[in-house]
């Protein structure tokens, strides 16, 4: 199967709730935004989306209605592989599939518990390809929760000549790990993107081809322009580099209720702080202050060094 994902921003979407519900008009806003923004592809239900609070059919519909709304315009990855038994992960991952999404992706401690050694997760990755229709397009994303497993780099290889694998979101926030996982993808359809803000101008002059993390809900026309800009506007992306990294930051406060708060921020109308990851706490006035300051920030360095209208 010949399939190549584009590099750029991919954010990991959001999931908007009303009364616990999930909130469809508010999702179609979002994806608009993104839209507007310059991504170049989405990834639908995983951990920032609250996949491990969603229902196996929510999940499904979340996907679906992604799909659909973002009209072909960019591809959509989707997770929502959140199952212990690989009886039941292989049939997430078909039923997935079946909702029309471009690749899905495979959180890679499903495969092994914490303890358990890399012979394991080989082993129990094989069993479920073995269940898995071989034209099923997959991605692979070392998830932080409820325990990060990072790919070697050797596993990488392994994984990357099956020729299955056509995404990695790597999370090890290490440029020396991501330089030996680029050497060893070459010539195969799997493609690196970063989640770590810090280490990504210079992962992306190593190679890697995106940008697949927490604050693309919060700056994604910031980093869009970084992707495309960062060979042509050298001096200008150093400086950008060093903005977004400390802005990132604000992922320690406490997300996702604050990047969706930011969201209303932005002018998102239908959205508020409601999670299913933490139901009962809600953002604190010196929190909103800290968001708010993060919008202003981010709003002056648009007009000052892009010159992007706001």
């Amino acid at each position: 199967m010949e399939k190549t994902f584009p590099g750029g921003v991919w954010p990991v979407m959001l999931t908007p709730f009303k009364d616990r519900e999930i909130d469809y008009q508010a999702l179609e806003e979002l994806i608009q935004w993104y839209l507007a923004s310059g991504v170049s592809g989405l990834f639908a239900v995983c951990q920032s989306s609250e996949m491990f609070h969603l229902t196996d059919r929510e999940c499904q519909e979340l996907a679906s209605f992604i799909k659909e709304k973002a009209g072909g315009t960019v591809p959509v990855i989707a997770s929502g592989h959140t199952a212990d038994r690989l009886e039941q992960q292989a049939e997430q991952i078909i039923q997935m599939h079946e909702t029309g999404v471009d690749a899905v992706v495979l959180i890679t401690n499903r495969l092994a518990n914490e303890e358990d050694g890399e012979e394991v997760f080989e082993e129990n990755l094989h069993r479920l390809l073995a269940m898995i229709p071989a034209h099923i397009a997959l991605g692979l994303y070392e998830c932080p929760f409820p325990y990060k497993r990072l790919l070697s780099p050797n596993m990488l290889k392994k994984l990357a000549h099956t020729n299955r694998f056509y995404f990695l979101k790597d999370t090890s926030c290490d440029i020396k790990q991501i330089e030996a996982k680029l050497k060893v993808v070459k010539g195969t359809p799997l493609r690196v993107y970063n989640a770590n803000t810090a280490t990504l101008l210079s992962t992306l002059r190593a190679g890697v081809v995106g940008y697949s993390g927490v604050m693309a809900n919060f700056q994604p026309d910031l980093y869009s322009w970084l992707m495309q800009n960062y060979e042509i506007h050298p001096q200008t992306a150093n400086e950008l580099q060093h903005f977004l990294s400390m802005t990132a930051l604000i992922e320690r406060q406490h997300y996702p209720a604050n990047a969706k708060y930011y969201l209303h921020q932005e002018g998102l109308q239908l959205w508020t702080e409601e999670t299913r990851v933490y139901p009962s706490r809600l953002l604190t006035d010196t929190e909103k202050m800290e968001i708010a300051q993060l919008r202003a920030l981010t709003t002056s360095y648009r007009k000052r060094v892009l010159g992007l209208t706001v």
